[in-house]
């Protein structure tokens, strides 16, 4: 595939297509303008500050890349942005091998900040200050939603909400470690249409569920339980679908439903039944999960596509939040979709070249690659591509494609 810098490799994929264009709402007007379009994201989405961002791009001063930093801490660009990157690398017949298009996982990866953020949070892992962020993953590879959370919550609610909010690609199941589950989150997320399907934690102390009177055979007497009370659901089922409602049409969110029914909230009628249909559907997808081998397969490889897309991340945002991004949400929001949108570049440009290989080898049958072995490769890799150092962005190459109406002009001055 060869070796690339980080410049040529944004370059490259911004011609094909043009999120530059999507980050400002229209064609760049000057080579300036594209430049400070570049500057914006990588600032966001490396932890250099405006200074450090101006070293690495001399054509800018950092005055330039602080109002680019301002304007494109837009969420609303960033993730249009994010999803025409993800939109064509999927385009690429490749992205077929890789897995189903309806899969996805859900992840958290912690940055490291100033302790004296009122956001931040102990990492266990890292014994550092740090903020979330928290991140769908596609089973065919790329970033879908990103959103910053705090550490040592539950997870489900941003599980569903990044389902819920992402309105450009279906899914019909949604992988998530023990974090990223309650048994009320199973029935909300069955109920907008999707199936939770959690890695639980000490996967053989769970307990299997029944309504109320089955009988439970005598083998699974020690790990079943028929004590689940219908009625309760049924009492409460008008309830519990204006609360659906509610979350699917955004009047609230899933994130502060989950937080409101949560443990604390036991005793509460719609709490318990929630919880009581949260266990059904447990129970019904642990028989898959011990039952369908295929089935289990494709949710831990989904997982593990989840921690390869954070260690990709992690290789390019090397940096600490700086404390004015962690003092309001729409900052680290820039800071997230910024982030997952040059991982998005990354695995948008080795899908294209990897795509560009097998195309030649598929020519002749003597080198034809099997799709099943392809599935195997991730687009990932970092080690031919240069994140650091002295950015020079080659735009004369690509003005063809990202400034025409530039190089139309200059054209026909050169002509008269």
């Amino acid at each position: 595939m060869g070796e690339a810098q980080l410049p040529e490799l944004i370059l490259q994929v911004d011609a094909q297509v043009r999120f530059s264009w999507v980050m400002l709402g229209r064609e760049p007007r000057s080579t300036r303008e594209l430049l400070m379009v570049y500057a914006g994201i990588l600032a966001h989405g490396t932890a250099l500050s405006a200074a450090e961002t101006a070293r690495m791009i001399p054509q800018l001063s950092p005055a330039s890349v602080r109002q680019a930093m301002k304007w494109a801490s837009d969420e609303r660009r960033l993730s249009e942005a994010c999803g025409a990157v993800l939109t064509f690398m999927h385009q690429h017949s490749i992205s077929a091998a890789w897995g189903r298009a309806d899969l996805a996982s859900a992840d958290m990866m912690s940055l490291e900040t100033n302790k004296r953020v009122f956001l931040a949070r102990n990492d266990p892992r890292r014994q550092t200050a740090s903020i979330g962020t928290y991140t769908h993953v596609r089973d065919r590879w790329g970033i879908s939603y990103a959103q910053p959370i705090l550490l040592n919550e539950r997870q489900s609610g941003a599980a569903i909400e990044g389902v819920i909010r992402d309105e450009r690609l279906e899914t019909s199941l949604l992988a998530v470690d023990t974090h990223g589950y309650t048994d009320v989150a199973m029935a909300i997320a069955k109920l907008l249409g999707f199936d939770l399907c959690p890695r639980l934690k000490a996967l053989k102390d769970r307990h299997l569920f029944l309504p109320q009177g089955r009988d439970i055979p005598e083998i699974l007497r020690s790990i079943c339980h028929a004590n689940i009370d219908l009625a309760k659901i049924t009492a409460q089922w008008e309830q519990i679908v204006h609360l659906v409602a509610s979350v699917h049409s955004g009047h609230t969110s899933a994130i502060q439903v989950l937080a409101r029914f949560g443990a604390a909230a036991r005793g509460d009628p719609l709490y318990e039944a929630l919880a009581q249909l949260g266990r059904l559907l447990r129970t019904v997808f642990l028989a898959d999960y011990f039952v369908n081998e295929a089935f289990r397969r494709e949710l831990l490889r989904v997982l593990n596509r989840g921690e390869s897309v954070n260690s990709l991340k992690r290789s390019i945002y090397v940096g600490r939040v700086a404390g004015y991004q962690a003092k309001q949400h729409e900052e680290m929001q820039a800071v997230a979709d910024a982030l997952s949108l040059l991982a998005n570049l990354v695995m948008a440009w080795n899908t294209m070249k990897m795509q560009l290989i097998l195309d030649r080898w598929n020519t002749r049958p003597s080198t034809a690659v099997p799709l099943e072995l392809i599935g195997r490769i991730a687009p990932t890799r970092t080690e031919g591509i240069n994140l650091r150092g002295v950015f020079s962005f080659p735009i004369e190459q690509y003005a063809e494609h990202l400034l025409p109406t530039l190089g139309a002009t200059k054209s026909r001055a050169a002509g008269a």
